[in-house]
């Protein structure tokens, strides 16, 4: 069994999709119809940067959903291989869950585009600018990461919000929280806490306001049954009902995403190969959780090219 995945926030850099966009007019449709459904030139601040403005949230998360989207397009429609035929199931770490719901149906391209961009705007919204942090625990499992979070949380919010592999957790919440943990880290028995460059605390329960937006606009715009199943970000398991997605999307934007989880569910139904589509972020996580799974990366068009002469 094969399974198609999708990066989140992180795996952005300026000059993401400008060679595939040269070398599939497939792709390049995707990036136009992404600028037509945000009224935004984004694939010229992809291609051109600058690098601040791509990072911004409401722009940074629906770039890497396009550039991945585009991907998956040249995929189909350059060599023939389509997500039906092929995978067996998909997933996507944090906004890569839409993606991965576009991929498999869900959602139509330029809704998708709208839905990240907002999710993008009430992320930034929901706690004042300095307000909140989040930190990289490198060496740390999840029992330690848990210990230490409840430690330093002294009254403030200090909460994980990813469990990306074995040997890292991120956290989230208040300022004061997170320097804490850093600084306790050791105590704990965890190589080291790195403060992170985002502007503001992802998967927390500070989310709140923007988990509220996210539930209007997905009562407005709802998913429709994926045609193959999605693991989601909150419970690690399999889904295959629109309406059950559209309520774990929203306790998404607060809760942990469970990535560690949902490789290893995946890998304990069968699946065996993963692929991911427009990053180089999840694979070697994935190789990290389970040295026995198959990862690999399809960024080019000569990766694309690659895996269709495979199967």
């Amino acid at each position: 069994m094969k399974a198609f995945v999708f990066p989140g926030q992180g795996s952005q850099k300026v000059g993401m999709g400008a060679a595939l966009a040269e070398a599939s007019a497939f792709a390049r449709e995707v990036f136009e119809e992404v600028d037509d459904a945000l009224s935004q030139k984004l694939f010229a601040l992809m291609r051109d940067g600058p690098e601040a403005d791509l990072t911004l949230t409401e722009n940074g998360q629906p770039a890497i959903m396009a550039n991945a989207i585009a991907t998956l397009r040249a995929l189909e429609k350059d060599f023939g291989v389509t997500v039906a035929d092929i995978a067996d199931a998909v997933a996507g770490h944090s906004l890569g869950e839409y993606t991965a719901l576009c991929a498999a149906g869900s959602f139509d391209l330029a809704t998708t585009a709208r839905l990240l961009k907002l999710r993008g705007k009430a992320m930034q919204s929901a706690v004042p600018v300095g307000e909140g942090a989040m930190a990289a625990l490198l060496g740390a499992d999840i029992e330690k990461a848990t210990a230490l979070a409840e430690a330093a949380a002294e009254g403030d919010v200090c909460e994980i919000a990813n469990d990306n592999d074995p040997g890292q957790v991120v956290l989230s919440g208040h300022v004061a929280a997170i320097e804490r943990a850093i600084a306790r880290a050791k105590e704990h028995g965890i190589k080291r806490g790195i403060k992170l460059p985002v502007s503001a605390p992802f998967h927390c329960s500070l989310m709140e306001p923007a988990a509220e937006t996210m539930a209007q606009a997905l009562r407005d715009t709802p998913p429709g049954n994926p045609i193959i199943p999605i693991y989601a970000n909150v419970t690690a398991g399999k889904v295959t009902s629109g309406e059950e997605e559209s309520e774990l999307l929203v306790d998404q934007v607060t809760g942990r995403v469970r990535w560690r989880e949902s490789v290893l569910t995946m890998r304990a139904d069968g699946v065996e190969s993963f692929f991911e589509l427009g990053g180089k972020v999840l694979s070697p996580m994935i190789g990290r959780i389970d040295k026995e799974a198959d990862a690999k990366s399809l960024v080019t068009m000569e990766d694309l090219e690659a895996f269709a002469k495979s199967l």
